[in-house]
């Protein structure tokens, strides 16, 4: 038994890399009306394509005698170098900031290969859309009453403010709306004179994941609402005083500084003073905010009704089993803050989600798309794998590929794994590597992006069960890592027949067995089961039976139930023997 993915287009339901079901029911997905462009390469063609030495084409040199130029399949991302801008040298982030406009001319051109959303207030300035957008956030902030206008005191600086714009899109890549932000250069702030505290919790994303699948499970539906400025909701502690915005200088007052009642955006206690806000609101009616997920909130009422709500940031999910309740819910947040009311949940965090009767699918094919793109690996050929059979990678004290282009290429890889779990184990190993990556590294990382193409639409679907029990795997390589020696601790949890968690680590110990690095692994499994039994016993799904971890190691599984020490064991440490205590109290 694997984690599930289901393919809209091809109408497949995958439980495990080798074995493909096809689904004997229609789906009524919108995607159903796409259809693939590539065919999927033999395993010959794909070895062969894997190990081509990737040349840039400004080096390319045809061979004597021949008198067209070399192809290559993959394409190869636009290199520039800027090493005439950039001076060399230690330098603070505040001295970056401050001479980053003797390159803006360049820089302006780099990113706008990749976004067409201005740079500068001055290019924003010449559309309407844009001078819409900023008059908007102007409204806002006024509205809210986030300044006001006074003489900077003797001794202080005011922080600068610049404005940021993005271009908000739907699950289907359509235009929502134009968004432009006031962010102050939180950069320049001093802790202890500025700020203190700035830690807020977010929601986890395996949190979502579960209630995904409990939604699934019960035929609940989720809603989603956006909280307009959020930050500026935050009430400031801090005496703070920011230069007035570019465009909005008031005549006759250009003397004047804005000092800072609520929260703004770039602020590093922006965050924090914001979740304190909504914490407080949620408390003061009726939620129980969970003691294992600072993010999740619980509002039960004496007839059995029940409202679940999950913050993240600024975007806030909920679902329940009464929808009186969410509309009572609904008109309480738009009375206390300025609220967009999405409706069904269908784009959360760069995931779409689609709700039907047969269940909710997750996918991020949009943000694929858009990897592929940005690497320049659009066109390149699929492969069945993520990661070659027998894939052996070392560190290289002298990497010879961009380290900042391979942690970009690692990051969004990275961040693809919230719906794909078939690539943790690959993303995670080229994880190792960011430092000083070189050609191996590059060519395990576009290997992954080969096979995403040509699974682009893959996705996972949470579908309602009869047994809808916790139950964990966990498994475990011996070694593999052929520079530190070190194994990798893999696992999952399933509800039902469906994935919602699982996560791949190298240790953090060498192991001398595999029953050894058996052991560690189910030991992370264990307390990662345990944590999610206290959720589930929150959210009012208690687990009365124990949870099941299946191991492929017997001796593990011995040393996990009997204390014996031997000539093999006695060595372990003993944070390890945690799993003892709980599976002798069942």
């Amino acid at each position: 038994m694997g984690y599930r993915l289901y393919n809209p287009i091809t109408k497949k339901v995958i439980f495990s890399r080798d074995v493909i079901f096809e689904e004997n029911e229609s789906w009524n997905w919108d995607q159903t009306k796409a259809s693939r462009s590539a065919e999927l390469i033999s395993e010959e063609e794909t070895r062969e394509v894997a190990t081509e030495p990737q040349i840039p084409r400004d080096q390319q040199t045809p061979q004597r005698g021949s008198t067209s130029p070399q192809r290559y399949d993959t394409p190869l991302p636009i290199e520039r170098d800027f090493s005439d801008m950039m001076p060399r040298g230690t330098r603070s982030l505040e001295d970056l900031y401050e001479n980053t406009e003797q390159v803006e001319e360049d820089i302006t051109l780099y990113c706008l290969l990749m976004t067409s959303d201005p740079v500068s207030f001055e290019e924003a300035n010449q559309e309407e859309k844009w001078r819409s957008a900023m008059d908007d956030e102007i409204r806002s902030i006024e509205k809210n009453k986030t300044w006001e206008l006074t003489n900077l005191p003797k001794g202080r600086k005011a922080i600068g403010v610049k404005w940021v714009y993005k271009t908000k899109r739907n699950a289907k890549g359509e235009v929502q709306r134009y968004k432009a932000r006031l962010v102050a250069k939180g950069y320049k702030q001093k802790e202890g004179v500025d700020y203190g505290e700035v830690f807020a919790p977010v929601a986890r994303l395996e949190t979502i994941r579960l209630l995904i699948s409990l939604a699934a499970q019960k035929s609940w539906k989720i809603y989603q609402l956006d909280v307009k400025s959020a930050f500026l909701n935050g009430f400031l502690e801090e005496e703070i005083y920011v230069e007035q915005p570019p465009g909005y200088v008031k005549k006759g007052r250009e003397d004047k500084v804005c000092r800072l009642k609520k929260a703004l955006y770039g602020l590093k206690q922006a965050p924090r003073a914001w979740n304190m806000r909504i914490d407080d609101y949620f408390q003061e009616n009726g939620f129980e905010k969970c003691p294992y997920e600072h993010a999740l909130y619980m509002k039960k009422e004496t007839d059995g009704s029940l409202l679940y709500a999950c913050l993240y940031v600024d975007d806030l999910i909920f679902t329940g089993n009464n929808p009186a309740m969410f509309e009572d819910f609904k008109r309480r947040m738009v009375k206390e803050f300025e609220m967009t009311d999405i409706g069904l949940m269908a784009h959360f965090l760069g995931i779409e989600v689609v709700q039907s009767e047969k269940g909710i699918f997750i996918s991020q094919s949009i943000y694929a798309k858009e990897i592929l793109k940005r690497f320049g690996m659009e066109k390149c050929n699929p492969v069945t794998t993520p990661v070659e059979t027998g894939l052996e990678l070392r560190k290289n004290e002298r990497g010879d590929v961009d380290p900042t282009y391979f942690k970009s290429l690692v990051g969004s890889l990275r961040y693809l794994t919230c719906t794909r779990p078939d690539i943790l184990y690959g993303v995670g190993l080229v994880s190792r590597y960011m430092e000083t990556p070189d050609q191996s590294h590059l060519n395990a990382a576009k290997r992954i992006l080969r096979y995403i193409k040509g699974t682009i639409n893959d996705g996972i679907l949470y579908t309602k069960c009869e047994d809808c029990r916790l139950i964990g795997y966990s498994d475990s390589d011996w070694g593999r890592d052929l520079d530190e020696r070190k194994s990798t601790t893999g696992f999952t949890f399933f509800m039902g027949d469906t994935a919602f968690t699982w996560s791949s680590k190298k240790q953090a110990i060498v192991t001398l067995s595999s029953c050894e690095a058996e052991y560690v692994a189910a030991c992370s499994a264990v307390c990662h089961g345990i944590w999610i039994r206290n959720v589930l016993q929150y959210l009012g799904f208690p687990q009365v039976n124990p949870t099941e971890i299946y191991i492929d190691n017997r001796s593990a599984i011995a040393l996990a139930k009997n204390p014996v020490f031997h000539e093999r064991s006695k060595h372990i440490d003993t944070r390890y023997h945690f799993i003892r205590e709980h599976v002798k109290n069942k």
